[in-house]
């Protein structure tokens, strides 16, 4: 591997560390062939994120622009062109290795392009839109990477193990984004448990919610943990050596809505996250559990609504 490739490969694990130790812990239970080629997807998603959300000083053309300009050297990239850039390297050397669908990333960053001008999300309808790209197609990204015994079987699985991860995000989150102006908890939802984005602009300052803002959370959470639900056929279904990372990956996000859910569905209190001797005790667990073992849905039991 030359010293460019290796370099971005680099950079992208050092992303990874840095930003995703939930998903990097999994990452580390995977065969260490296949360890750079997920740190390359989580880099390929992060930066692209970053050029989103960590340049909200600069004006909206400008932020477009950048995320433009990195996507056309992206796609020159892959039609075979030299690329100086940091990163992508590592990402079009995984795309060629496992033959990655390019309409995955194409989805992928029209979503990130979303961000820059929609703020809310009328209907889940809406919402799963957006997320078609951020969420389900990066399931399907790593799909190939990950192996499974049958791919088309999977294939759903993985998209839902993508939706149940980003709205697990978009919970835990609730105030973060609307510190960036943003709401992904759908106007619909809002509207029917009596919520305006001013209540929950109230809550954040106050760090405290809501009865009202409460029951809308654990709606949330029910409607992520049918995702959970959904996704759990795809984990037997993996190549046996990458069961444990994302059972593990299946588990700790699963266990942030198990945080939620201890804290009284008050994601303003504090940021609800896994105690690293539980994330650690998750990890040993996963590797020795026999495999095709099947995971346990995260969270309170699931609640008809």
């Amino acid at each position: 591997m030359d010293t460019d490739l290796t370099a971005a490969y680099a950079r992208c694990q050092e992303l990874h560390r840095q930003h995703g130790r939930t998903y990097y812990l999994a990452t580390r239970l995977l065969p260490a062939w296949k360890r750079r080629h997920v740190h390359a997807l989580y880099g390929f998603t992060r930066y692209a994120d970053e050029i989103v959300d960590r340049t909200e000083d600069l004006p909206p053309a400008e932020r477009a622009a950048r995320l433009d300009e990195w996507s056309s050297r992206f796609v020159a990239g892959l039609h075979g062109e030299p690329v100086d850039d940091p990163l992508l390297p590592a990402v079009l050397h995984t795309i060629a290795v496992f033959d990655l669908d390019r309409a995955d990333f194409a989805s992928f960053l029209r979503s990130m392009a979303m961000d820059l001008t929609v703020l809310s999300y009328p209907t889940y309808d809406d919402l799963l839109d957006y997320m078609e790209g951020s969420a389900a197609a990066i399931g399907t990204m790593m799909l190939p990477i990950l192996g499974s015994s049958d791919p088309a079987a999977a294939r759903e699985p993985a998209r839902q193990l993508g939706f149940a991860f980003q709205l697990t995000n978009f919970i835990r989150d609730v105030a973060e984004d609307l510190d960036r102006g943003r709401t992904y908890l759908p106007d619909e939802d809002l509207a029917k448990f009596g919520v305006t984005r001013e209540d929950l602009l109230a809550a954040k300052e106050q760090a405290r919610t809501t009865p009202r803002i409460r029951d809308l959370i654990e709606y949330e959470v029910s409607r992520a943990q049918a995702h959970y639900e959904a996704a759990a056929p795809g984990i037997t279904l993996l190549n046996p050596a990458s069961q444990a990372c994302m059972r593990t990956a299946y588990a700790l996000y699963g266990g942030i809505l198990d945080e939620v859910a201890a804290q009284g569905y008050d994601v303003f209190v504090r940021r609800a996250l896994v105690p690293q001797r539980r994330r650690l005790a998750v990890a040993a667990r996963a590797l020795l559990t026999p495999t095709g073992s099947p995971v346990a849905v995260p969270g309170p039991s699931l609640v008809s609504r």
